[in-house]
């Protein structure tokens, strides 16, 4: 549960042999980076349900189904939860492939009120990306309904310098 099918992501396959095995049977030939390999480390967004519907450089589509330990004292979602998953989101958009990207701030509007039971789908695109810094907007829905907006601002982390050997 909460795991994006094999045909919503994406990722980079290593062989590490000449008879590389294929990605389905599950075995260390397949190397995930990115968002794939984000979410797939991803515990708290897992533990909740939420799946990763598709995703590619720049976009995402995740759904979540709200469960009795996510109401509030009103009866009503968390709002908590509801900016996890729209965190979630904007993760599985703005991490390419090779690359880390955190989050360096993001604000959420809650426009209506969800309850148990009722499934949620969050859709994100980018807006604009400048050198390693990207805006990403998520607008998380019940049907037709828009129930919250999320602007998540990202920073790429440099890469790793290379480890030197000891002398």
């Amino acid at each position: 549960m909460g795991e994006p099918s094999p045909e919503a992501t994406t990722t980079a396959r290593t062989a590490t042999s000449a008879d590389s095995t294929s990605a389905e049977s599950g075995t260390d030939s397949e190397q995930l980076t990115g968002a794939a390999a984000m979410f797939a480390n991803d515990r708290a967004s897992q533990h909740l349900g939420i799946t990763v519907d598709d995703h590619g450089p720049g976009w995402a589509q995740c759904s979540m189904t709200i469960t009795d330990i996510m109401a509030n004292g009103h009866e009503i979602t968390h709002g908590g939860y509801i900016f996890l998953f729209a965190d979630t989101t904007f993760a599985m958009a703005c991490n390419y492939p090779g690359s880390i990207t955190v989050a360096s701030g993001g604000d959420i509007d809650f426009l209506k009120p969800t309850y148990v039971g009722d499934k949620l789908i969050a859709r994100g695109k980018e807006i604009v990306k400048q050198g390693r810094s990207g805006i990403y907007d998520i607008e998380v829905t019940r049907g037709d309904e828009i129930v919250a907006t999320y602007r998540g601002r990202s920073r790429t982390l440099p890469p790793p310098k290379p480890a030197t050997p000891s002398t």
